[in-house]
């Protein structure tokens, strides 16, 4: 077998590093309810600095993910938003919900 080869393994490990990180999949389900500011997106994340913020919503973004639209306010404004790529997720993520609803408890 070649690098160039087609294996599934290779292809959740990339998908697994698109969405890896401690705090992607929150900044994902956040998004994924509506579009946030910056700010806004930090105090719902407790625990999180603004330089992690910062760094997972870049890396969010290269990834084609999350889109940043930069408005020319004073003071600036900026949003955050998923793209339609990221939409995609939906039937995961609505998984992962029924998942934990079901087993999330302790004790479950």
């Amino acid at each position: 077998m070649t690098a160039n080869d087609f294996t599934m393994q290779n292809e959740m490990r990339r998908a697994f590093a698109m969405l890896s990180g401690k705090w992607k999949l929150e900044i994902m389900w956040l998004l994924h309810q509506r579009v946030h500011r910056f700010g806004e997106l930090r105090k719902a994340i407790p625990g999180i600095t603004q330089h992690m913020l910062t760094a997972q919503l870049r890396e969010l973004e290269a990834d084609g993910l999350v889109t940043r639209t930069v408005f020319a306010e004073v003071p600036p404004r900026v949003d955050y938003a998923m793209t339609a790529k990221a939409y995609a997720l939906r039937p995961t993520m609505d998984a992962l919900t029924t998942w934990w609803t079901e087993h999330g408890s302790p004790g479950s």
